[in-house]
């Protein structure tokens, strides 16, 4: 599987502490799908990447750990949580809880720059599709989705929504090539645009919650997840060979 170069994105401007900086820097990298479930994270590596000592970090990723966005071994190496089947099911029930509400508090407040952002993704989406790169894909659409997400104006609800995709996004990411391939030809975003254009924002958030509990399925019918059990392999019976003649 093909991953990013680099697994965060650029350092931010100067201003904030390096620790704040460093489980900012983390945290946008979960949650654009830059980590796979089980990858362990090197704090030398992070640190290399981002120009700073191991010291912020370890911090950093201490905080991510009791936010419970990272689980940590016993030899205190913090690692990209696997889920288990029951859990990424109820992450999909909460998904289609939160989003769908910050579409409806979104609508009204999407002003034309944003309208016109969304389009531009919307075709960045469609060609990503086509040329079947499903990093771009992935990443498109968490571009998508959080600028439509963003006028709710509800810092609370936001909050919420990005710590559910800070579990998301990693197995997403994992599973990228079964998205690439998923049938109908992909998501519902244009379906999303009409219905704000024509300023029906319950049946948005709607076709959101739709899109959710389609990928949740889907996923979970194609998905290998900790705890599933293991199926025996399927032995023929031995067979004693052919009879000797008499």
């Amino acid at each position: 599987m093909k991953k990013p170069n680099s697994t965060l994105p650029k350092r931010s401007s100067p201003g904030n502490s390096l620790e704040d900086q460093a489980y900012r820097q983390l945290r946008r990298a979960l949650v654009d799908g830059n980590f796979i479930p089980g990858q362990k994270l090197s704090i030398r590596r992070i640190a290399s990447e981002l120009g700073t000592s191991p010291m912020p970090v370890r911090t950093a990723l201490g905080r991510l750990i009791a936010e419970q966005a990272l689980d940590v071994l016993p030899s205190g190496t913090a690692v990209v949580p696997r889920l288990t089947r029951k859990a990424f099911e109820q992450l999909g029930l909460v998904r289609a809880a939160l989003e769908p509400l910050a579409v409806k508090l979104a609508g009204p407040n999407i002003d034309t720059s944003t309208r016109e952002k969304l389009g531009e993704l919307l075709k960045i989406e469609r060609m990503a599709r086509e040329a079947g790169d499903s990093g771009q894909l992935l990443r498109v659409d968490r571009q998508f989705l959080f600028t439509l997400y963003e006028p709710c104006q509800a810092p609370i609800l936001m909050a919420m929504i990005e710590a559910t995709w800070l579990r998301r996004s990693p197995h997403f990411w994992g599973a990228q090539w079964l998205i690439i391939g998923r049938l109908p030809s992909g998501s519902k975003h244009a379906d999303i645009l009409g219905a704000i254009d024509s300023g029906d924002f319950d049946y948005a958030g709607d076709l959101i919650k739709a899109e959710i509990q389609s990928a949740t399925s889907y996923l979970l019918e194609r998905m290998s997840f900790i705890g599933d059990p293991i199926s025996a392999p399927k032995l023929r019976p031995l067979s004693r060979g052919p009879k000797r003649g008499r």
